[in-house]
């Protein structure tokens, strides 16, 4: 397992390789995708991707919370958050490849 992270620009340098598409092209084609899942998500819509996973915005409501450090309960206002739920194809690949490093 690596402690590396994939940003924009290895999606795009991906992409770049893997489809032909000039760097600019890439560039755009990854902003769009990634535009209109935020755009998605903002308005409250579920985004699924086949074999990978789903986004969901979550609501929560007020609850009281704790503070660690001092044991002082403090309200925690009303939110939205943002779940991923992973795929079970997603789930067993990245399984199979951990169990393949053993």
């Amino acid at each position: 397992m690596g402690n590396r992270t994939v940003t924009r620009a290895d999606l795009c340098e991906a992409v770049y390789k893997k489809v032909g598409l000039s760097r600019t092209e890439s560039s755009e084609l990854v902003e769009r995708v990634l535009s209109e899942i935020s755009e998605c998500l903002l308005t409250g819509e579920a985004v699924k991707l086949s074999s990978f996973g789903s986004f969901v915005v979550r609501s929560k409501g007020e609850r009281i919370g704790r503070n660690p450090k001092t044991g002082q309960e403090v309200p925690i206002s009303p939110r939205r958050v943002m779940v991923f739920k992973p795929s079970n194809v997603l789930k067993q690949r990245i399984n199979e490849a951990l169990t393949g490093q053993e």
